[in-house]
């Protein structure tokens, strides 16, 4: 799993996530099959992303294999969360316009 440290940088982009990940001593192999993963994780949550996957590398490079999947979970997840959020937030506007025009027409017919 990415250190706190590693999300923080990823998150506030100051450097690549291939570079925060060989930084903090991450395999080679192993950030390759994140990076696929990854980008496999946000086009599995509905992103405009491309499903990668060396299979053949995958069978045969353990570390790849679980920078593979540990990229697609993160990704995945943190992208549903992410719309999650904005459906939720969108919900939440919603309700409030809807309360705002209920005052408003309660207002208006106690006026009458």
């Amino acid at each position: 799993m990415l250190t706190v440290s590693v999300l923080i940088c990823l998150l506030s982009g100051c450097q690549s996530t291939r570079e925060a990940m060989i930084a903090e001593g991450y395999p080679a192999p192993f950030v390759d099959g994140y990076e696929a993963g990854c980008s496999s994780g946000r086009q599995a949550a509905g992103a405009l992303a491309d499903f990668r996957k060396d299979v053949p590398r995958y069978l045969q490079q353990p570390l790849y294999a679980q920078g593979w999947d540990d990229g697609f979970r993160q990704c995945q997840a943190a992208l549903e969360s992410a719309i999650e959020r904005e459906l939720h937030d969108s919900d939440m506007r919603d309700r409030e316009w809807r309360r705002h025009v209920d005052q408003a027409m309660a207002k208006a017919l106690r006026s009458s």
